[in-house]
């Protein structure tokens, strides 16, 4: 019988400094959405194909579904729920998403943000083409990506001061 094996993991979710026993088996998408609840985090394909479960690890996009748990001990997480203000207002890019259209079932919009959010913190400015390749790693059923692709190049250009054609 195979007895299964737990470790601490110590880490920052959210700007909050977290520790718990986690099997050294259990997905980063399993145990932030299990023992911490944020839901924002999907469970979609859980091979690392679809985007849905992204999450910023010390400022860096990654698929929290092929990224064991136990590999977080000591980083910084964050998950959407981390841009609501502090009176529940979203954040620039989530209110760009709305007035956009960019959502439909919302189910892969969490991971679309996340990525979003890693692109407009870099502060640099991206082509239309090199956006569209940055957020290739998700699949969204329902909005063609138009919108999605909008959204993002709308709130980047307004965070870098750069004229925003209506």
């Amino acid at each position: 019988m195979h007895e299964t094996q737990y470790k601490l993991v110590r880490c920052t979710i959210n700007g909050k400094k977290t520790e718990t026993m986690v099997d050294v088996r259990a997905s980063l998408t399993d145990m932030l959405r299990n023992d911490y609840r944020l839901t924002s985090v999907k469970k979609g394909c859980e091979v690392g194909e679809c985007g849905a479960c992204n999450v910023l690890i010390d400022g860096e996009c990654f698929n929290s579904c092929i990224y064991l748990a136990v590999w977080a001990d000591g980083k910084e997480i964050r998950t959407l729920e981390s841009l609501l203000g502090p009176n529940g207002e979203l954040s620039d890019i989530q209110q760009a998403f709305i007035d956009e259209t960019a959502i439909q079932c919302g189910f892969c919009t969490p991971g679309f943000i996340m990525t979003a959010v890693e692109i407009l913190e870099s502060g640099k400015l991206y082509t239309r083409d090199e956006l569209r390749k940055l957020l290739s790693g998700h699949l969204c059923r329902c909005t063609g990506y138009e919108n999605i692709l909008n959204a993002v190049e709308k709130t980047m250009k307004r965070r870098l001061g750069v004229a925003v054609e209506k």
